[in-house]
């Protein structure tokens, strides 16, 4: 009977140090400096910031096994162009024969709106998905995603 409370006890705990552990990835992201003109382009970046300790799959891994990660940027009224994703690092790991491209720190992927120059309102609203996969040197989690809403004011 002890051995299986202390059993379920140690799952419980790796099971909230796991989920913590993959969740501990930040999105956030900006347009321009907070304004854009009419009529014009500026640009917009979404940041993933990845903790110590881990990594997530660049966009294009290397691996057919491990999940790319995928940024898509949309925004209603104006016009979204040219994400770019930053080249990863190869890295080898213990559960790989191979080298896989992978994503770690800071890393920022940078986009263009273009505002309409019949846009009506003061405001665009911009949203980005960001889909990954994190994993340590030993074992990847599940894919996981988040979403950043971006505003700017429109003069």
């Amino acid at each position: 009977m002890q051995r299986s409370v202390f059993i379920a006890i140690l799952f419980v705990s790796f099971c909230v140090f796991a989920t913590n552990h993959v969740n501990a990835q930040t999105v956030s992201g900006s347009i321009g400096n907070g304004t854009v003109t009419r009529g014009a382009k500026v640009r917009g970046s979404v940041v993933m910031t990845i903790p110590g300790g881990l990594h997530v799959n660049s966009s294009r891994p290397s691996s057919e096994y491990a999940i790319p990660t995928v940024v898509s940027v949309r925004g209603s009224g104006v016009k979204v162009s040219g994400m770019t994703y930053p080249r990863g690092k190869d890295r080898k790991f213990q559960f790989s024969d191979h080298l896989i491209n992978v994503y770690e720190g800071r890393v920022n992927f940078p986009f263009k709106v273009s505002v309409p120059v019949g846009f009506k309102g003061s405001t665009i609203r911009v949203t980005a998905t960001v889909r990954y996969q994190a994993c340590t040197d030993e074992v990847c989690y599940p894919p996981r995603t988040k979403n950043v809403i971006m505003t700017a004011r429109v003069n």
